[in-house]
């Protein structure tokens, strides 16, 4: 089915099942093998913010189900450079491809290119506000590694401006989760997204501390203080480090809890814990190759 795909507000619980068990028969692909799935199909990137993990998992996706992948490079060698505005870029480049990925840091950005483009527009990131791809590889991997029944969850850290946490908070409703916030009193998840939740029958407590929940919970997911997002860089440096997780943390912690990270993380992992049981940060970085393969799949009407 060809959709756009813009925000986790837009998926049912059977549509976000569905997606999770179809990435789980793509799985092998992402690991190696062949598929020509996508064969004759192009799909275009548009990054106009940094990214490592989001753009080459597209990437890897597309090309391990056999399809091509133009780029739109640098904003700054663009047309964009020149003044072009984002709609008249986005029914440019719908003459090339058969689907597009788009980063943008204005919260809205992708919904507003999506009345403007032919094609699916497959949202990676709009400033502050939504990453649904995110949360799916994220629900997949507690998922894979874990379990989506009877979960208690703590997202720790830039829970104000941090899209990835707006996203899963959303799909975690959906799924009855025990969501415990812990942040910083001026990093708190937006009033409007937590009344939202409760409107769904979120169960939502919050706290400022990590030793509060670590010895109860199942899942946590931390997050970096995204420096980029403050409008004043004072604000930033009083909560810069707030939480660290160690390994002296994590000996309070139940035996079965495993620890995620959207990434980049800067210092709110100690590099210790990587080498503990609990660690699925990098694992969860890979799970976000067939999560997107099944994305584009659908977006091509390939499923």
């Amino acid at each position: 089915m060809s959709r756009h795909i813009i925000s986790m507000k837009d998926f049912s619980r059977d549509e976000i099942d569905f997606i999770l068990n179809r990435a789980r028969e793509f799985e092998p692909i992402a690991r190696g093998n062949t598929s020509s799935l996508l064969s004759g199909k192009i799909l275009a990137t548009l990054f106009y913010e940094p990214s490592t993990r989001t753009r080459l998992s597209f990437e890897t996706a597309m090309k391990r189900l056999g399809g091509d992948v133009i780029d739109l490079g640098s904003v700054e060698s663009s047309s964009v450079a020149k003044g072009e505005t984002l709609a008249d870029t986005i029914r440019v480049i719908g003459n090339y491809a058969d689907a597009i990925v788009l980063r943008h840091p204005r919260e809205g950005a992708a919904r507003m290119a999506a009345e403007y483009s032919k094609v699916p527009i497959i949202n990676a990131g709009d400033g502050a506000g939504h990453h649904p791809t995110q949360t799916l590889l994220d629900l997949y991997t507690i998922m894979r590694e874990s379990s989506l029944s009877d979960m208690k969850i703590a997202l720790v850290g830039d829970l104000k401006y941090g899209r990835t946490v707006h996203s899963l908070a959303y799909a975690l409703s959906l799924y009855h989760a025990d969501m415990t916030l812990i942040s910083p009193k001026q990093l708190q998840m937006p009033d409007v997204i937590k009344k939202d939740l409760k409107k769904q029958g979120a169960r939502i407590s919050e706290t400022t501390d990590i030793e509060d929940v670590i010895g109860d919970i199942d899942v946590l997911y931390v997050t970096r203080i995204q420096k980029e997002r403050f409008p004043d860089p004072a604000e930033y440096q009083k909560v810069a480090g707030i939480y660290r997780v160690t390994e002296e943390l994590l000996g309070k912690a139940r035996d079965n809890l495993i620890i995620m990270h959207p990434m980049p993380r800067v210092d709110e992992i100690d590099p210790s814990v990587d080498r503990t049981k609990y660690a699925r940060y990098f694992q969860q970085s890979f799970y976000g190759v067939p999560v997107r393969m099944t994305l584009l799949a659908m977006a091509m009407e390939a499923i």
